[in-house]
């Protein structure tokens, strides 16, 4: 198999090391598709510029979007923010959005039809009949395409291990990889399809609940049900002609996609393009490759000629060569496009005759609509000209998707000598769900919406800015994981600065830096350092949240290490707030980049995780009067003081209350909680109740009053509490997670019991099933002695002699051995057994009213 050579040209100045002052700087680097490496970013105007062009190819809508579309636009939003708020890029970013196209044709036109179907009052049985028999119709075309990519495959492995050369090409490696994907997807397909046909015919109709009954076939057999009708009516000359049901699906569904993209907190483009409006744009595009002699016009439609466009020396397939001519590498949207007008099989449709109950305009050849790819070339052109600096989109589009945009932009602006219409070429990995791609074909897509009920937008952008953004990724608990982990690590790194800023500022104090503080600030530059580095380095977000945590994890062990000071303290110096602020704002900004977090105007260096803001002093000082209060209560009780003392203490805290006016928002909220808490520890102590009951209201201020007001008091070792700010929800949820791992674990702890005790009663149960001694020995021995119980005679009645004597009174010694257990039960408590039962049965109830 011979090597494939890659084209690309590097923008002028992308080959030479920026200098500063006579030295190398580090030089942001993006790997590019069009070489499948990493190369210097330099936009086209220059080293110097700071105006760079981005198109990506936006939704084509004619279902929801789903977690994998959120992968590809989040993850581009994460890296547009990179390229304009670090590296202070100005950019003019454009999306299209594909509002006519064969999907959405196909999907508009299936689900009116299904509809109409469905209205023509078919009983359960003839609906269920029909569903079986689409669901057989796609299982026979979905087993014949799996056997020709079985049969391609195996033939190209083949060739390969037969090949001469010893190393596979890496473009020969990549088609197998490829196809090996491919083939998993559509095995995943094929049982899908086998499921549905399975659970058809094991499916029992209730007979009195219609609509439940319709529900249940088409929940699994409404796909095939209609792309069964569609292919009964075009065979049948029937139309859905209304052009209204096409242009309504598709806007619904752009609208939907808008609203989800703004859900989750991504940028909108500067210039967003419908392919509805660019028509007379897109036309005028076809003419001119026409005009230039690589398309070909047959029977009212238009085709790229790819053969006369590499005759004039242009290179086809530049993302993807080892896919060119393999109809099974194509995306779906253009294997299905199969026609005998085409004179070679790579050539494509750039305008396609309209066939009848399909949207169309008017052209130069004829009643049609564009191709799937011309749209985005015209476009694209149409705003950005004949060279642009980023186009994006994903992994599945290369081919033949970006690929052909390539070769017809080259073609329309041929004369000008174009040779390279994108400098970097930028792609997403796909997102995989048990090791397959999320995709609406393969029915194992999660929607936006639906992610959205389980994650915060936040909590997807930092599971994906936890990823590198070009390889693929499993959307599973292994990412929930770590994202849930990395968002506390940042949500208690903001709170615990913001106490020790809290601190400083009561106590006014600032101390001179010694070497805990020399070495925390050499940490921080050194994590800006690195975090430059990898943001350099292709924009890894990963590496710089790696960073980031690291530069956290400093933070805190340098906190651990000052904990217990503070400014009359004889132990050490307290926390330096103004080192700890400068890095709790470097880690905001860089949060700020990735869009993880809005700083807050009136907050700079702090993040928008849950903090105090400024202009709240008076409900601070009721938090920390609280605090205190309680802290000292506590105390008190725990060392077993009279009540007379903790009764003055509330007298004393009551005056400071007292004082306090003017209050509204929160401020007035923590004042009625701290009231509330003061009166029912001085009932308390009045009434010298038991100092437990004390401390079970300090708890309940605690996990409960607090928990409703957002705040999160956190008792230390050294029994003074700390209060942060956070979402009542969120410690809502923490609190009934703590209380289900107490429960599983009481649970855990209950079933080693009962498992313990139902062994026991096993056993004992056994035992008493036994016969008596003399009766378990009756098939060896006829007589015992009536005194010592040994036996005298053999099973036939002889007397026993000598060495018979001896295994006798063995076997007797052995038979009591196995009931002495029960036995000495019965000895110790004859209703011994009555009560297992009774226990056994107690058990079971505690652990069915715990996992209850």
């Amino acid at each position: 198999m011979s090597k494939t050579v890659r084209e690309w040209f590097p923008p002028h100045g992308a080959d030479s090391p920026k200098e500063e002052n006579g030295r190398s700087t580090q030089v942001l680097k993006l790997y590019n598709s069009l070489l499948d490496e990493r190369v210097p970013f330099v936009p086209a105007d220059g080293p110097g510029s700071k105006q760079i062009s981005w198109y990506t190819c936006g939704p084509t809508v004619y279902d929801v979007a789903h977690v994998g579309h959120a992968r590809n636009y989040l993850t581009f939003d994460i890296i547009r923010r990179v390229l304009e708020d670090y590296f202070g890029y100005n950019c003019l970013f454009v999306m299209n959005v594909t509002d006519v196209d064969d999907k959405i044709i196909l999907r508009a036109r299936r689900n009116f039809l299904l509809k109409e179907y469905m209205n023509q009052s078919k009983s359960v049985d003839e609906v269920k009949t029909y569903a079986f028999e689409s669901v057989q119709t796609s299982l026979n075309k979905q087993t014949h395409k799996y056997g020709e990519m079985t049969g391609e495959l195996s033939d190209l492995i083949s060739k390969d291990s037969t090949s001469s050369n010893e190393t596979l090409d890496k473009s020969g490696r990549r088609k197998i990889n490829e196809l090996e994907g491919a083939l998993k997807n559509e095995a995943h397909k094929l049982k899908k399809i086998t499921d549905a046909s399975a659970y058809l015919q094991s499916l029992t109709l209730t007979g009195t609940d219609h609509a439940a009954d319709m529900d249940s076939i088409l929940s699994v057999a409404g796909d095939y049900m209609a792309e069964a009708l569609d292919t009964a009516a075009i065979k049948q000359g029937i139309n859905v002609s209304d052009a209204t049901i096409y242009r309504a699906h598709a806007a619904k569904f752009e609208a939907d996609f808008l609203e989800d993209m703004d859900s989750l907190g991504c940028r909108p483009p500067d210039v967003l393009t419908r392919v509805s409006e660019y028509i007379p744009e897109i036309i005028e595009y076809v003419q001119r490759i026409l005009d230039n002699g690589m398309a070909y016009e047959s029977n009212g439609s238009v085709y790229f000629d790819t053969r006369n466009f590499k005759e004039c020396g242009h290179t086809y397939g530049k993302l993807k060569p080892w896919a060119v001519g393999s109809a099974l590498l194509a995306s779906e949207g253009e294997s299905n496009f199969e026609t005998s007008e085409k004179r070679t099989p790579s050539d494509f449709a750039l305008w396609k005759a309209s066939k009848p109950g399909e949207p169309f305009w008017d052209s130069p050849w004829g009643h049609g609509r564009p191709g799937w790819h011309i749209e985005c070339s015209a476009m694209a052109s149409s705003i950005l000209g004949s060279q642009m600096d980023i186009h994006s989109g994903g992994e599945d589009l290369k081919f033949p998707h970006h690929d052909n945009e390539l070769a017809q932009a080259e073609a329309y602006y041929h004369h000008q000598g174009c040779r390279q219409w994108v400098n970097y070429f930028l792609h997403t990995g796909h997102l995989e769900v048990e090791g397959l791609k999320m995709s609406k074909s393969l029915k194992n897509f999660i929607s936006i919406k639906d992610a959205l009920q389980r994650f915060s937008a936040r909590q997807l952008r930092l599971m994906f800015a936890l990823q590198t953004w070009n390889k693929s990724m499993m959307y599973g608990e292994a990412a929930r994981t770590e994202m849930t982990a990395r968002e506390a690590q940042l949500k208690n790194f903001f709170q615990n600065v913001e106490v020790v800023t809290r601190n400083v500022q009561q106590t006014k104090v600032v101390a001179r830096w010694t070497a805990d503080e020399l070495d925390l600030s050499q940490r921080l530059q050194a994590a800006q350092k690195l975090v430059h580095e990898r943001f350099c380095d292709n924009i890894d977000t990963a590496g710089a949240l790696d960073a980031i945590s690291a530069l956290i994890k400093h933070v805190n062990l340098y906190l651990a290490k000052k904990e217990g000071g503070s400014a009359n303290a004889s132990n050490g110096a307290p926390p330096q707030a103004l080192l700890l602020r400068k890095a709790a704002a470097y880690v905001t900004r860089i949060l700020s980049v990735l869009g993880i977090v809005d700083v807050p105007a009136d907050r700079p260096g702090f993040s928008d995780f849950p903090v105090a803001a400024s202009g709240e002093n008076k409900g601070f000082e009721l938090l920390d009067t609280m605090s205190m209060f309680r802290d000292e209560v506590r105390a008190l009780a725990r060392s077993k003081a009279k009540h007379a003392d903790v009764a003055a203490v509330c007298e004393r805290s009551r005056e400071t209350l007292s004082a306090t006016t003017s209050m509204s928002g929160k401020a007035a909220e923590y004042f009625s909680t701290f009231t509330s808490f003061l009166n029912e520890i001085h009932s308390l102590a009045v009434s010298t109740a038991d100092l437990k009951d004390i401390l079970g209201a300090c708890d309940r201020l605690r996990d409960d009053a607090l928990v409703d007001l957002g705040v999160r008091l956190e008792d230390k070792p050294d029994g003074k509490a700390v209060w942060k700010l956070d979402d009542p929800a969120t410690l809502r949820a923490e609190q009934a997670e703590r209380a289900q791992q107490a429960s599983d674990a009481a649970c855990k702890k209950l079933q080693t019991q009962l498992t313990l005790k139902q062994k026991d009663k096993e056993k004992y149960e056994k035992l008493l099933a036994l016969p008596p001694v003399e009766q378990s020995l009756a098939d060896r021995y006829s007589k015992f002695d009536a005194v010592t119980g040994y036996a005298t005679h053999d099973k036939d009645g002889n007397a026993l002699e000598g060495k018979a004597i001896e295994k006798a009174k063995k076997d007797l010694e052995k038979a009591k051995k196995v009931l002495e257990p029960l036995t000495k039960k019965l000895a110790e408590d004859p209703d011994f057994l009555q009560k297992l039962n009774i226990e056994i049965d107690a058990l079971t109830k505690q652990i069915e009213a715990l996992r209850g």
